[in-house]
């Protein structure tokens, strides 16, 4: 119990250093989603994208600026009726995903990693999930959120949404039923009572994007099914993200979450 409690009070971190610069985002992920497919050391190949530390800043600065911006000009637009909820859904899939969390692989993990800036110390895995969403403009506590248990941390994402518990003997007998009941799209997944990441389906193909405590042992991104990690666990918890209406909407609105 005391080193459950200790976990829960780090919130479950890992560290490894970040990169980008100014380099386009969409570059970066692209380049990414090409190395997932050609090599199993694919953390390694996104940590060739070290810059300076004050380059980072300002890029990052940048984006979160670009992002708030994105919100409200998606809650007007989704006023005036000019776009659905469903291209919402999307657009902040994307913003997070291609543009936010980018700016954090090659962070190094750290157990007690805390870090609110990419490429300036390390980041556990409960602190890079509740830093990206606080930077992507969802209204939450990134402390209360990163130190909560991976379930509970579900039930703050969810914001009322049905969380998918799998439990199954073996890691591929899980992956099935992982694949079964996603959609094209972002979510949350908590690993029994361990670990924390964003699950991403994505043509077809699963992608876990956490803070790895294993190799690369920083913020990456690999396919779900050969993942280390992933191997590990047979108990999981999952939430949408990008199809949570609840949560959408508090984002448009920032209503608080946590």
């Amino acid at each position: 119990m005391l080193l459950f409690s200790l976990l829960l009070s780090l919130g479950f971190s890992n560290e490894i250093p970040p990169n980008d610069d100014k380099v386009k985002d969409s570059y970066i992920t692209t380049q990414i989603f090409s190395s997932v497919k050609k090599s199993k050391n694919f953390g390694e190949e996104i940590c060739l994208l070290n810059t300076s530390s004050d380059s980072i800043v300002a890029s990052y600065a940048s984006t979160k600026e670009n992002t708030d911006q994105l919100r409200l000009r998606l809650k007007e637009d989704l006023r005036l009726g000019t776009i659905s909820l469903d291209h919402i859904k999307t657009a902040f899939a994307n913003q997070l995903v291609d543009k936010i969390i980018p700016h954090w692989y090659g962070t190094p993990w750290s157990f007690g990693g805390h870090t609110a800036t990419p490429n300036e110390g390390k980041i556990a895995c409960g602190y890079f999930i509740s830093t990206t969403l606080r930077d992507m403009g969802v209204n939450i506590n990134r402390y209360k959120l990163a130190q909560k248990s991976p379930i509970d941390e579900a039930k703050m994402i969810s914001c009322g949404a049905v969380i998918s518990q799998v439990q199954q003997e073996t890691h591929e007998k899980a992956f099935e039923e992982i694949d079964a009941l996603t959609q094209e799209g972002l979510y949350f997944i908590g690993f029994d009572e361990g670990h924390v990441g964003y699950l991403l389906k994505r043509n077809g193909e699963l992608f876990l994007i956490h803070s790895n405590y294993l190799n690369p042992v920083s913020v990456c991104m690999e396919t779900l099914k050969e993942s280390r990690v992933f191997k590990r666990f047979t108990i999981f918890h999952l939430v949408a993200i990008s199809h949570n209406d609840g949560l959408l909407q508090r984002w448009l609105d920032n209503g608080t979450v946590i």
